[in-house]
């Protein structure tokens, strides 16, 4: 049985796109239904294909931003000016369109609302995707785990799920939100207005006492930065997990 689930979740399938969701200028959700999906957990990924008409195929790989319990798998994309994966899925698919997905990938960078220890999530630009996938299930399941994101982008314009997030941030549920940005802050901006460093998350991060599990996502500049400032806090090497990608997003 192990190896059947292994092969269906290896296996490329056809998913149709059953609608499109702007979240940015430069950054748009997939919703598609994906008939026999095996199911994920929240941080996984999965791999896209795309084929040409003269058998020219391309592939990248893309977090999972809906929850488990959600029926259709939600991928949000941000489109690369080089990226001939991400021009098509941002600028050309429509509605009805299908596309080939494998996975879920990935068991590392995974988080279960079953976890009691407090969640830190720590994201730049597109990197904030799989931490919205674990705030979703938290908020699917009813977790009360104390959690936090910070978040940063280079413009205000720019932060995705942006009233999703100050939703979540207004439940009570023991979800805090922390966002900076990086470029020119809009009137009235109460966040910080700068990268991410070390006083930053030494004041809104969960202190190593409280033995946190940190989720690192974003360009690898700032994921590198991050954990090495976590560890300059005497945080658990073994408790930051990171996922990084190449100079995009907001840092």
């Amino acid at each position: 049985m192990a190896g059947t689930a292994l092969l269906g979740r290896l296996s490329w399938r056809l998913g149709t796109v059953v609608a499109l969701r702007d979240e940015t200028s430069r950054v748009r959700t997939i919703v598609l239904d994906m008939p026999g999906w095996l199911g994920h957990q929240p941080g996984q990924h999965v791999d896209v294909r795309l084929t040409a008409e003269d058998g020219y195929r391309a592939e990248r790989s893309y977090s999972i931003a809906s929850p488990p319990e959600q029926d259709e798998v939600e991928l949000t994309v941000e489109y690369l000016e080089d990226g001939e994966v991400s021009s098509y899925l941002v600028g050309e698919l429509r509605e009805g369109d299908q596309l080939e997905l494998r996975g879920p990938i990935g068991g590392y960078f995974v988080w279960t609302a079953d976890r009691p220890a407090p969640l830190q999530l720590i994201a730049g630009g597109s990197g904030v995707v799989p931490l919205m996938c674990m705030l979703r299930h938290r908020a699917a399941v009813g977790s009360l785990a104390p959690a936090r994101l910070l978040y940063s982008a280079k413009t205000h314009d720019q932060i995705i799920y942006a009233d999703e997030l100050e939703r979540l941030a207004t439940a009570d549920d023991g979800f805090e939100l922390f966002e900076t940005v990086t470029g020119i802050t809009p009137p009235g901006w109460t966040g910080y207005s700068r990268r991410i460093d070390q006083q930053m998350l030494a004041t809104v991060a969960w202190p190593a006492a409280a033995r946190p599990t940190s989720f690192v996502c974003g360009p690898t500049s700032l994921v590198e930065s991050v954990a090495t400032s976590l560890l300059a806090l005497d945080h658990d090497p073994a408790s930051i997990k990171t996922e990084r990608f190449g100079p995009t997003g907001g840092a």
